[in-house]
């Protein structure tokens, strides 16, 4: 994880710090593409080529930021879509590791 990914996480609780490294992991596992880390304003974003990931922490929940979403939002019945079409996790409900490595996979790997 970057140094700058690591900071933004620093003012968060251990729940939320966890639950982030969850999510960093199954990103890296869902794709042999190289991955490049940086904060997107102050957001912290994962890019193979054009295409991105973005997890944004709050003290409650997490939002995920990929173009897969929604694709897969029939899946996701237990889960809240935000308008912007972000996945929202709350910190009671159980990470989708599966369903989210196809999403990170097919959002990653997407040609245009």
């Amino acid at each position: 994880m970057t140094e700058e990914v690591c900071n933004c996480l620093d003012k968060f609780e251990e729940q939320t710090r966890q639950r982030f490294h969850k999510l960093y992991v199954l990103i890296y596992e869902s794709t042999s593409q190289s991955i490049n880390e940086k904060l997107w304003a102050k957001l912290p974003s994962f890019y193979v080529k054009n295409n991105f990931i973005r997890i944004i922490p709050f003290k409650d929940h997490i939002n995920i930021e990929a173009k897969a979403v929604l694709s897969r939002k029939g899946e996701l019945g237990e889960y809240k879509i935000t308008p912007k079409g972000m996945l929202q996790i709350y910190h009671n409900q159980a990470i989708p590791e599966e369903i989210l490595k196809a999403i990170f996979r097919e959002t990653l790997e997407q040609k245009f």
